[in-house]
């Protein structure tokens, strides 16, 4: 595996713009990225049964912050609720509702947490339930393609040509809506692997994918932990040696020792949202195809032509997949003035047992996609977990980005960025630590992916971000 293979796995074949990007580097800090959800707080009521609280996290994975908040309360992770997944490489905030008593929350202390008691409420919150998230990333090491330093003139006006010719092909603050890596595993895009076998019902190759898949750039403990399922298979044996921050890998092992042979249940060791992350992603990997074969044939994202499928686009950027229709003779220069208002939004797939399909040149695209990756026979059918099973939806090809500015940013000391830093790039990477650096801010809807928006300024691999 290598860095192109990467972008491959996740469908991230091209760019917006015809580039040169700015290359560099993210998440050399937890500062230099930064994100916090913008949303409505839960009615409270003093007599609610729940608690809530806005928790700033650094360098935490939501979903780990959430196991461990709910083994010092002793209590389940499915009694706290939260409204979007934050990467671990970050400062983030976000509001969550925990069904336990203010008294027990405020006695929790976890490294590198803050936790503010907002009050009690009877409403729990949903996922993708909060109306943005503002970001502020800073860009590191940024270079020219052969990999020589920018100096920060040049790569603040590369950074606004970008942003211009991207405006000027798809629309004022508008940028494709691809589903970031983080989706497919980043460094190990073993999800969409997994996901097909879940699909197919055949845990016993999903487990083992999940365990087996090396990554890239992989510590050598990981590695040898992973070699040794691949060739061996011996549960109580990778126990012994996986890496105690492997923890998901550890449990599905121990159900192994505990359930030998019983698949499913070493699967159902994986926390819910990612056992239901595993088949949305192999849906979002069709999408992302669907999305780079858009954007070679030409047609636009932001607006819709003959047989493409539109749905409503409320204020905050979400779109109703209840509400989806078809673009026909009879309907496209209305659907295309309500896109340019920003109250329709052109979808592609999200394939599944019942989605529905655009026709025309856009289904064309559709159909071809599905079955280049051998998609267009699955049944979407989970047997042995029903609750995984998918009829399939659409994701905006589009989305858009507001509040946004780019400035300067220092070039900091070595001894207070990661180690990576020090390191230097990695095989097939392009940044420099001599290069200029940037500051982004800016907003994006619940469910658009920033890194997904600098992969567009920066043009580099997915190791990169």
């Amino acid at each position: 595996m290598d860095t192109d293979d990467l972008d491959t796995a996740a469908g991230l074949s091209r760019f917006a713009t015809s580039g040169p990007g700015i290359n560099g580097v993210l998440k050399m800090r937890a500062e230099d990225f930064r994100v916090e959800e913008i949303g409505r707080i839960p009615s409270l009521d003093p007599k609610g049964r729940f608690t809530v609280i806005r928790v700033t996290l650094r360098d935490w994975e939501t979903n780990r912050f959430v196991n461990r908040l709910a083994s010092s309360l002793k209590i389940s992770r499915n009694r706290i609720w939260f409204s979007g997944t934050k990467d671990k490489k970050a400062i983030t905030t976000q509001l969550m509702v925990v069904d336990a008593q203010k008294a027990a929350i405020q006695n929790v202390e976890i490294a590198d947490v803050e936790i503010e008691i907002i009050g009690r409420t009877h409403q729990k919150v949903g996922m993708g339930a909060h109306h943005a998230n503002r970001f502020t990333i800073v860009v590191r090491g940024c270079t020219d393609d052969d990999g020589s330093p920018l100096d920060a003139r040049t790569v603040m006006s590369r950074a606004v040509s970008i942003k211009e010719a991207m405006e000027e092909s798809l629309g004022e603050g508008v940028f494709p809506n691809w589903v970031g890596s983080q989706r497919f595993g980043s460094l190990r895009p073993v999800t969409p692997i997994v996901g097909r076998h879940v699909i197919e019902s055949d845990f016993e190759q999903a487990v083992s994918a999940y365990l087996g898949m090396s990554g890239l750039f992989e510590d050598e403990a990981s590695s040898n932990f992973r070699k040794m399922w691949r060739e061996h298979g011996d549960a109580a044996a990778c126990l012994e040696v996986v890496p105690n921050h492997l923890g998901y890998e550890r449990s599905m092992l121990q159900s192994y020792v505990d359930h030998p042979d019983d698949h499913v249940k070493a699967f159902l060791t994986l926390p819910r949202n990612l056992q239901i992350m595993m088949v949305h992603s192999v849906q979002s990997m069709a999408f992302n195809h669907v999305l780079a074969a858009r954007l070679d044939a030409g047609l636009p994202l932001a607006e819709p032509v003959l047989g493409d499928i539109v749905t409503p686009l409320s204020a905050e950027g979400k779109i109703d997949v209840g509400k989806l229709a078809s673009v026909d003779d009879t309907n496209l220069e209305r659907c295309i003035r309500n896109c340019r208002f920003r109250r329709l939004a052109v979808t592609g797939p999200l394939p599944g047992a019942t989605s529905k399909s655009a026709v025309h040149a856009p289904g064309e695209i559709e159909s071809k996609v599905l079955k280049d990756h051998d998609l267009d026979g699955l049944t979407w059918q989970v047997e042995r977990i029903g609750r995984l099973s998918s009829n399939g939806s659409r994701r905006a090809f589009a989305s858009r980005f507001e509040e946004f500015s780019i400035e300067d940013a220092p070039i900091l000391d070595a001894d207070v960025l990661d180690s990576r830093w020090v390191a230097g790039p990695r095989t097939g990477e392009v940044w420099h630590p001599e290069g200029a650096c940037l500051r982004f801010r800016f907003s994006l809807p619940p469910g658009t992916y920033a890194t997904v928006l600098m992969r567009e300024f920066m043009q580099a691999k997915a190791s990169q971000y």
